[in-house]
């Protein structure tokens, strides 16, 4: 195992982490903003429920991709986790509003024109064979869900369960907008790349790297 010693770390070190965070985050958000105006040619285009609800999800995915993004570096840089405590705070409320939002707006629409109920209305809106996708997506919208009860369970011993299900809901959702998503082609469907793999890469650096290879690195 290799032995990380203890760093110093300098307040310029916590404002970059706190800048980038923020900035990864902004530029997420206005990646899939830019990709779903393009696709549905909006500004011009009249907006309904069917037109918003995949920017919400976009914009989720973006933000909890950044979420992964900021930890990993702040765990790199070796800083407390108290020093991005806000920014964690206000987008994940952010979150949890667009993954709610993402269904229920679809939920709405589809009863309102006659389709029922999931999982039904699910089945009758995509192509044939890809209800099963659609039910993903509500699994691990209940898994996000599970993991906001963080600050009551989390230092309970079988929390780990829940954020390493969290972990795979995150992977599924990526698969989940690959197979349903018609902003995911083109430039963008590189950039989903791009997130797939980045995510991949943090989470064998969480659960391989770090658990076998490396010891905890501590800020002064």
């Amino acid at each position: 195992m290799v032995s990380l010693k203890t760093i110093s770390v300098s307040p310029a070190a916590i404002s970059v982490c706190k800048v980038v965070a923020w900035a990864i985050s902004f530029i997420a958000c206005m990646l899939a903003f830019i990709a779903w105006s393009q696709d549905n040619g909006w500004p011009g285009s009249q907006l309904s429920a069917y037109l918003i609800f995949p920017l919400l999800g976009l914009l989720a995915y973006s933000l909890m991709w950044s979420h992964y993004v900021a930890g990993a570096l702040r765990e790199i840089i070796g800083l407390d986790k108290s020093v991005l405590s806000r920014y964690f705070e206000l987008t994940s409320l952010a979150v949890l509003a667009l993954i709610s939002l993402h269904p229920g707006l679809l939920i709405y629409q589809r009863f309102r024109d006659g389709y029922g109920l999931p999982p039904h209305s699910y089945e009758t809106y995509v192509a044939p064979g890809l209800g099963w996708v659609t039910l993903l997506g509500t699994a691990s919208l209940l898994t996000f869900w599970a993991y906001e009860f963080r600050r009551k369970f989390g230092k309970r011993s079988w929390w780990h369960y829940v954020q390493t299900a969290s972990d795979i809901a995150m992977l599924v959702i990526f698969y989940h907008a690959l197979r349903l998503g018609h902003q995911l082609h083109g430039w963008f469907l590189g950039v989903w790349w791009f997130y797939g793999l980045t995510l991949i890469a943090i989470l064998i650096r969480k659960y391989i790297i770090k658990r076998y290879f490396l010891t905890p690195v501590k800020a002064n």
